[in-house]
């Protein structure tokens, strides 16, 4: 009777053990990964006239900022221009760097207020350190509002509209709309399209004439 229930503990703490060094492991697993650090969302940070500290939007907390800002230099090529505008044309200067969690990929310096049209220059010296040519890059029109709704102090723009294909853009004429002009630009091609009408008109009555003088010629 003491042999089967010495035998019954010894089974007994083979199984407690087993199950203890089968959980032990899984249990370290589950919390290694639960300590494991989230990695930080990408973004980007703006430095410029009128900013006292830099703005730093992430994707997290404001995604449509973050990717309408990227949008402004994501489309440029591996080249630009050499030679851009006269400093005393540029107008304040704004320089963005691009984040991948909290590391910086990517810098840029747009000038949304230059003569011409908003420009954007790319450093030879990257943050993260690749080869790539320094260069001068017309900006989309876009770019004053866009720093602007990203929480850059620059005053609102009514010139600019977004649109077309592909969302093209395009800015409205000096002398915006003009009724008058509009109306008589309208009577003006009203006028061309009648006379293109008739004289259509007097061609194809001639034709079916000739055709009839002919047809008839033949039958006689």
């Amino acid at each position: 009777m003491v042999e089967r229930v010495r035998r019954l503990l010894a089974v007994v703490a083979m199984v407690v053990a087993a199950a203890v060094l089968t959980t032990a492991p899984t249990a370290q697993a589950a919390g290694a990964h639960r300590a494991a650090p989230k990695t930080p969302p990408a973004g980007v940070d703006i430095t410029g006239v009128g900013l006292t500290e830099p703005l730093r939007l992430r994707a997290d907390t404001a995604p449509t900022q973050v990717v309408a800002v990227i949008d402004q230099v994501s489309w440029f090529g591996r080249t630009g221009e050499a030679k851009g505008p006269k400093p005393a044309d540029l107008g304040p200067k704004y320089t963005i760097v691009v984040l991948a969690g909290d590391v910086p990929k990517q810098t840029y310096d747009l000038y949304p207020l230059a003569k011409g049209g908003p420009r954007a220059f790319r450093p030879a010296k990257q943050p993260d350190l690749r080869k790539t040519t320094a260069g001068w890059f017309l900006g989309r029109l876009t770019m004053s509002e866009t720093l602007r709704a990203a929480g850059v102090p620059l005053e609102r723009r009514l010139d600019t509209v977004t649109g077309g294909v592909g969302g093209g853009d395009r800015t409205l004429p000096e002398d915006g709309l003009n009724p008058g002009r509009d109306l008589d630009d309208a009577i003006a091609e009203l006028q061309r399209l009648l006379l293109l009408n008739v004289g259509v008109m007097l061609v194809i009555t001639v034709g079916l004439a000739g055709i009839a003088l002919l047809v008839r010629r033949r039958t006689r």
